[in-house]
């Protein structure tokens, strides 16, 4: 059973930059396709950004494009989410996911179905 353990959420100032982590605790996590979901206060749980098993191919949804970078180290078995100019309408709960044994090395998945494996959640609070 992988387990998914996310940190580095907190309460920043809009403008501020945070960095998520998702470490899991099985590998090889390069054959791991990986992404970043969140779900904001009485909203359904959206998707924010994907990268491939190979870390070749990402992509993200258009809230967030040109301000946050998903990235992974498949030696670490972890995958980031660096948030840069964060704004109040990104606070949310942040989960990462992850489904392994993914053929392609390129294939982003962005549905939450496609995901087997769920982190337990990082707080992100953005004061304006």
């Amino acid at each position: 059973q992988v387990q998914l353990v996310e940190s580095g959420g907190g309460l920043v100032q809009a403008g501020a930059s945070l960095r998520l982590s998702c470490a899991a605790s099985i590998g090889p996590f390069r054959t791991y396709a990986t992404g970043w979901f969140r779900q904001a206060p009485g909203k359904e749980r959206e998707f924010v950004a994907a990268i491939s098993r190979s870390g070749g191919s990402t992509t993200y949804v258009d809230s967030v494009k040109g301000r946050f970078t998903i990235s992974k180290d498949n030696a670490k078995n972890t995958v980031y989410l660096q948030m840069n100019s964060l704004k109040p309408e990104d606070t949310a709960v942040y989960y990462c996911a992850a489904q392994p044994g993914v053929f392609s090395t390129t294939i982003v998945l962005t549905t939450q179905s496609e995901y087997y494996y769920w982190g337990q959640g990082t707080q992100v609070t953005v004061s304006s």
